[in-house]
């Protein structure tokens, strides 16, 4: 079976998984919601623009990811999944790509319900079709960020005691690049009156995901393998 075959496989276990017994995209969800319900009523004028709003966006994004990285690993620790997965001939790249794959389509799913409900509830002027296409290719890229170090993280959680601390603990600090490159790219876009996005900002985005992808490809076989 070639590696392409073996992510395809894996992806549609943790999807088939997923819809049989949600664990990752509720809690996401539910998480998000009562943030941006919580952002709502918290500041004074229940409405924002420009970097604090993609700021408040991102943060939720990014603290809502890390309750999925923490149950992304769970069944291959907890059933003993990854134990069967080492005897079969598959590739432990395949596995760790597939896992990030996973995490990266729920976050997808994810910012398809969560984006319109945080403009409705928190954006003080809806943003153009424009802006918003821009919007969307920007978390689109710093998903794939996320889910590219979140399947390492998740992967080196999963096989400690404290998983609970670990995943916040090594996930914040790594991905604190790509929220803070994708904060600068969405602030204007957010604003009244919308700017430009700087074309170094989707450079160094990409650059960020290539980065994490080649690194989550060096350390599957240690990840899977030990």
């Amino acid at each position: 079976m070639s590696a392409r075959a073996d992510v395809r496989t894996v992806l549609a276990l943790e999807w088939r998984r997923e819809r049989r017994a949600p664990q990752v995209l509720p809690t996401m969800l539910l998480f998000s919601v009562g943030a941006f319900v919580l952002y709502r009523f918290g500041l004074q004028d229940g409405s924002i623009d420009g970097p604090l709003a993609a700021g408040v966006l991102l943060v939720t994004t990014l603290l809502a990811a890390l309750l999925g990285i923490g149950r992304l690993w769970t069944a291959e620790q907890d059933e003993g999944q990854l134990d069967a997965y080492r005897l079969t001939p598959a590739s432990p790249a395949a596995l760790v790509l597939a896992k990030a794959l996973a995490l990266w389509t729920f976050l997808l799913a994810l910012h398809a319900v969560a984006l319109p409900l945080f403009a409705f509830l928190l954006l003080s002027s809806a943003p153009g079709a424009g802006e918003l296409a821009q919007v969307v290719l920007v978390l689109v890229l710093v998903d794939l960020g996320i889910a590219a170090v979140g399947a390492v993280v998740g992967a080196i959680a999963a096989a400690a005691r404290s998983r609970e601390l670990l995943v916040p603990l090594l996930g914040v600090p790594l991905t604190i690049p790509a929220i803070a490159i994708a904060s600068e790219a969405i602030g204007p876009l957010l604003r009244a009156d919308p700017g430009v996005v700087d074309g170094r900002w989707w450079l160094a985005l990409a650059l960020y995901d290539l980065v994490f992808l080649l690194v989550g490809w060096a350390v599957s076989e240690g990840i899977v393998e030990d």
